[in-house]
């Protein structure tokens, strides 16, 4: 029997801001030794008091406004309770009913919300000489700011959800809001996934695109075994085991009122619209508006997404197409950029060669051998052209003379392109082949 699957994702991402979410401490992703970045407010001392990070709260906002969502004119920070070892206080500052960002949506898939919180401190797994397992807590992670997105119950497929995280990530580091690397842990995506709308199951531990996938459809065929014998499939909290390619049974899940959730005492209600540095938020392009854009100038779509994704080659395209200007030589750029440049060139000697091209004075193949002399040990294009006697011979009474030479060589044949081949091989690859076909054909 078929069964529809739903999916829900809730994505967390850590934000990089200079300092955590409540306190001073340095907020320091790289830093390996434990225990460095802390104080009292971090560590959850009695008697400490929080304050606001407002460029985290900026940064929330910035998304917000990405993704077409409604911020907040009232927000506030409340408590969640609960009580684990990476949570020094006993509660985690989150925020419940008034998030920052409400509504929103992203590459077809609608946003609950968005709301703020801090990360939690980690764990370490060891065991000792004699085999004793035991935890240790590192606290540089607990405190830095945790943007957290919820999407609606709308995804039907495990290639959408993928393609959603996808997208939210690079969105996250075109805003610069988060460094969004999901291997060091700065983005951690979960899961909800429940069969014709029925007991939702929360997946943990989806450390790449390929794992949300992979659980995803193996949660659906788990789910779909357990409707199939008539049985009902329990709420809680699954984690993926990369190694064995499945989920397991980590705890059962707990609901909202678990948490008994309250205002944070100590911090201050958030009036958003009445404070300055959170009106006219203005957005650098986005990776939907670059897209659109680079299509326009007739950039293939295979390579839009790779300037999509690698920023530093999107920069060299832009900065070269500032310097050529010319809109024709635009496509013949990206081609080479993308083709042919494993290694970044001066944009000056790059832009000589294009021009040098689309004048007929450099063939394909010189190109690509000019371009190669430039990533191995630099130089000037035209005088690795003139060295390597690679320039091109464009030159029509030139021509005329080497066509007129092969006809009486080959008199008795009128296929053009092999004409066309002869005279190249007679030129030793220098003529252009375009002006020698206009020639032959005429």
């Amino acid at each position: 029997m078929e069964y529809k699957l739903t999916v829900g994702l809730e994505i967390h991402a850590e934000l990089n801001t200079k300092t955590k979410m409540f306190c001073d401490s340095k907020n320091d992703p790289d830093e390996k030794t434990p225990n460095t970045n802390v104080c009292p407010i971090c560590m959850g001392y009695p008697g400490t008091l929080p304050v606001i990070n407002k460029e985290a709260v900026r940064k929330v906002l910035f998304l917000g406004v990405a993704v077409g969502g409604e911020i907040a004119d009232y927000s506030e920070f409340d408590r969640k309770n609960y009580f684990y070892p990476d949570i020094p206080k006993g509660y985690q500052i989150s925020q419940y009913k008034f998030p920052l960002i409400k509504g929103g949506e992203l590459e077809g898939v609608k946003i609950t919300r968005i709301h703020l919180e801090e990360d939690v401190a980690s764990l370490q797994h060891a065991r000792s000489s004699h085999d004793d397992k035991y935890s240790m807590i590192d606290f540089n992670r607990a405190g830095i700011p945790l943007l957290e997105l919820v999407t609606e119950p709308v995804i039907n497929s495990a290639d959408v959800a993928s393609k959603f995280a996808k997208e939210l990530q690079l969105l996250l580091t075109y805003l610069d809001i988060s460094n969004a690397n999901l291997e060091k842990g700065e983005m951690r995506i979960e899961a909800n996934v429940s069969i014709d709308m029925g007991t939702k199951v929360e997946v943990k531990n989806l450390n790449s695109f390929k794992s949300v996938e992979k659980a995803i459809k193996y949660e659906y065929e788990r789910q779909k075994a357990i409707l199939d014998k008539g049985e009902q499939v329990t709420q809680e909290t699954r984690g993926w085991d990369e190694n064995k390619q499945e989920t397991f049974s980590q705890r059962l899940k707990e609901s909202s009122h678990d948490y008994r959730y309250f205002p944070d005492p100590d911090l201050p209600k958030l009036f958003i619209t009445e404070i300055p540095e959170f009106k006219n938020i203005e957005l650098p392009e986005l990776p939907q508006e670059k897209r659109a854009r680079l299509l326009k100038l007739g950039i293939t779509p295979e390579n839009v997404e790779i300037y999509v994704t690698q920023p530093e080659l999107s920069r060299y395209f832009e900065e070269v197409t500032l310097i050529l200007k010319d809109l024709g030589l635009f496509i013949l750029a990206s081609n080479y950029i993308i083709s042919d440049l494993k290694k970044l060139v001066d944009k000056e000697q790059f832009v000589e060669v294009i021009r040098m091209i689309s004048r007929g004075e450099l063939s394909s193949r010189g190109a690509k051998e000019v371009l190669k002399v430039l990533q191995e040990s630099g130089g000037e294009s035209r005088a690795i052209a003139l060295d390597k006697d690679l320039m091109q011979i464009s030159d029509r009474g030139e021509l005329e003379k080497l066509v007129k030479e092969v006809l009486k060589e080959e008199n008795k044949s009128t296929n053009v392109n092999y004409l066309v081949g002869i005279a190249m091989k007679k030129s030793g690859g220098k003529a252009n082949p375009v002006i020698l076909q206009e020639i032959f054909s005429k």
